[in-house]
């Protein structure tokens, strides 16, 4: 009788203790500011991201934030402009499309993220030695025309002495979501893909990792953070706050390990494991994908332009001041 009436206090002592935790929490998610993200891909590629978000850097600065996955910059951009999210997460192009579109509360990028393209070349046959005079007379499933993966990836085959119009096919048909399955079904001799993609495809025995794109392309503000200009304004302390969360997050992956920076962001890919993981994030971080501070320069811009103008997607070069929100960037210099 006496061990079930302990049993029994026990029993009701968890159940309060549970209640009181859910009760704090919600409290606490009361008094942060929710923000909605429009997150372009789920990948592997925005590992500081998520680091923020695990190890609580966005509660940090007030924020109670809900990432949301929008295939395709251009989807994100019309999250942001229908008001749907507060901000968007998406190559720095798209800000250029909707600005020259003639939108007047039209987005600013105001933090970076990633400094090159989150791209790795697979192919569909073992090749040793592997150069870019081996795409010649190939299909490659390069991404959505216009966008930056398949604008970056022209310009690392200019830059190397291929020309992608006559060299090769890229074929530009295939969202960016679609593209591994595409590759899995038969579609192109090679394909562009971010992790854990990539290495699912290798891991399949289905294709085999032969470059990473970034290297070859060069540093730009590949991967940016943007907001109304009207929302940036009218929220000046959310933005900043954002930027503070993003640039600890930035701060973490710059001096850690892959295996610890795998273990921090495991919870947002269950399905992979910590050593595929570690693997992953070991390929971006000792190819320097990521920025080391939320800081986008003058010069990252007008790289950006010079591809898109290459791959003659745009006619003029936009100023800097217009679409680069950088109030803060001192700060994190």
């Amino acid at each position: 009788m006496k061990k079930a009436l302990i049993s029994i206090i026990l029993f009701i002592i968890v159940i309060a203790v549970v209640i009181f935790g859910i009760f704090q929490n919600k409290k606490k998610n009361d008094e942060l500011t929710k923000v909605t993200l429009a997150e372009v891909a789920h990948s592997i590629f925005y590992a500081p991201q998520y680091v923020a978000i695990s190890k609580g850097y966005f509660e940090e600065e007030g924020i109670n934030l809900e990432v949301v996955l929008t295939p395709g910059a251009d989807a994100v951009m019309a999250a942001v402009l229908s008001g749907d999210v507060q901000i968007g997460f998406s190559g720095t192009e798209a800000t250029i499309y909707v600005y020259n579109g003639g939108e007047k509360d039209y987005p600013m990028t105001f933090a970076g993220l990633t400094q090159k393209d989150g791209a790795f070349l697979v192919s569909r046959e073992k090749i040793d030695n592997f150069t870019l005079e081996d795409l010649k007379g190939k299909t490659v499933v390069g991404g959505r025309k216009g966008g930056m993966p398949e604008m970056t990836f022209e310009w690392a085959l200019r830059q190397n002495g291929i020309d992608p119009k006559n060299d090769l096919t890229i074929d530009t048909s295939v969202e960016f979501a679609a593209m591994q399955g595409a590759f899995i079904g038969g579609t192109g001799d090679f394909v562009t893909l971010f992790e854990p993609n990539a290495t699912a495809i290798e891991k399949e025995g289905l294709g085999y990792v032969v470059a990473y794109v970034g290297t070859l392309g060069g540093k730009v503000p590949y991967t940016a953070y943007n907001a109304r200009k009207s929302y940036i304004e009218e929220n000046p302390d959310i933005i900043k706050g954002f930027t503070k969360a993003i640039d600890k997050g930035l701060k973490f992956v710059l001096e850690n390990d892959p295996e610890t920076i795998a273990n921090t962001i495991v919870e947002f890919f269950p399905d992979t494991s910590i050593n595929d993981l570690t693997t992953m994030v070991n390929r971006y971080k000792e190819n320097e994908a990521w920025k080391s501070s939320i800081v986008i320069n003058e010069d990252e811009w007008k790289h950006i332009q010079e591809i898109m103008i290459a791959s003659e997607e745009l006619d003029d070069y936009v100023d800097y001041q217009k679409l680069i929100y950088d109030e803060y960037f001192e700060e994190f210099k």
